[in-house]
């Protein structure tokens, strides 16, 4: 099955291509800031690209210098979350997520911080924003802690008209192949703080700085973690394609409400950008991968299931009971009927 990408924004995607090879700039060009411009109106932060979704979160965790500190991270997410504070010398402490939402519980973080606690990342898992974020954000504020947002699911979500993103220190967004807004690769970090933005554009060129044509190096632990003009050209492009994506997927969404009762349901406020559509306790004729499941999980991968002590009822709850109707290469289920698709995914008219 094909991802779809129509004619006329290949042929926007083409001139783009044209531009750069014009230039001769491959990388660090115009397409580079204009995709970081495109980004940064989309979700009213600053934004500043990279080569993907998991050197995004190792430059947020870098600058905020969790080396031999805590972290608090939902075992419940892709391992790269656990990964990229690790490579940056933390310590990770699973917690266990709500039954709602999917996301990390407030009520197990409580449980989980101590002195030595120097972040929490909130995962906005499914293409929905955390039912718990404000109390999340609210409780670390109170406690010092910085909030990291992994929104690696989340393009199109928005909450109290908000995109992912707003409510902690910075957020890291993913444009792997399968996102709502793919890129085949690529990452942005979205942020509210000016000094993070200057000292992530010269760590993501190796430590680098040039001014006025001189170069100099005033970081040592920069590396290479920039995105291509080609990448870039690629996001404005998808950029643009962004709400008709989103309104395919909910226009979709809104036939499956008519049939799965128990799923996901959003508080007063909130819009999905349905990178999955979650239900429970369904046996589908159809459907595309889980969330996550339990051999997903970062305390499994850790070993630290080992331990008496660990436990995360919620998250084997879900681990067993959720599954996903096809909605992210559903678009020829989009014109079906609720009744066909009723059809095709229960076997029930």
């Amino acid at each position: 099955m094909l991802i779809p990408f129509e004619e006329e924004y290949k042929k926007k995607y083409y001139s783009l291509i044209d531009q750069i090879f014009d230039s001769n700039f491959w990388s660090d060009g115009k397409m580079l800031a204009l995709f970081e411009e495109k980004f940064s109106e989309y979700a009213n932060l600053n934004s500043v690209a990279l080569s993907n979704g998991g050197t995004a979160l190792l430059s947020i965790f870098h600058y905020l210098n969790v080396k031999n500190y805590e972290v608090i991270i939902p075992t419940n997410t892709f391992y790269a979350t656990s990964v990229a504070a690790k490579m940056a010398g933390a310590d990770i402490v699973y917690a266990d997520c709500n039954r709602g939402d999917l996301c990390i519980s407030l009520e197990d973080i409580k449980k989980k911080v101590n002195s030595n606690t120097k972040a929490v990342v909130v995962v906005h898992i499914g293409g929905h924003i955390a039912f718990e974020i404000e109390e999340i954000a609210l409780f670390c504020r109170q406690n010092k802690i910085y909030l990291v947002e992994d929104c690696a699911h989340s393009h199109g979500a928005t909450f109290l008209k908000k995109a992912a993103g707003h409510w902690g220190f910075a957020g890291a967004y993913s444009f792997y192949a399968t996102k709502t807004l793919p890129l085949g690769e690529g990452g942005m970090v979205v942020t509210k703080d000016q000094d993070f933005v200057d000292w992530l554009k010269i760590y993501r060129n190796y430590g680098k700085k040039i001014v006025n044509g001189k170069v100099s190096y005033p970081m040592k632990d920069g590396f290479n973690y920039r995105m291509s003009e080609f990448t870039a050209a690629l996001g404005v492009v998808q950029l643009e394609r962004l709400p008709k994506i989103l309104d395919w997927k909910r226009m979709l969404a809104d036939k499956y409400d008519k049939i799965f009762s128990n799923r996901v349901h959003f508080p007063p406020g909130m819009e999905s950008g349905f990178y999955k559509y979650i239900v429970f306790d369904y046996s589908l004729k159809h459907e595309t991968g889980k969330v996550f499941s339990y051999s997903d999980f970062g305390h499994a991968i850790d070993g630290t299931d080992k331990q008496k002590s660990v436990s995360f009822p919620n998250s084997d709850w879900i681990s067993e009971h959720h599954k996903c109707p096809p909605i992210y290469l559903g678009w020829e289920h989009a014109e079906k009927t609720t009744d066909e698709l009723r059809y095709l995914l229960i076997g029930k008219q």
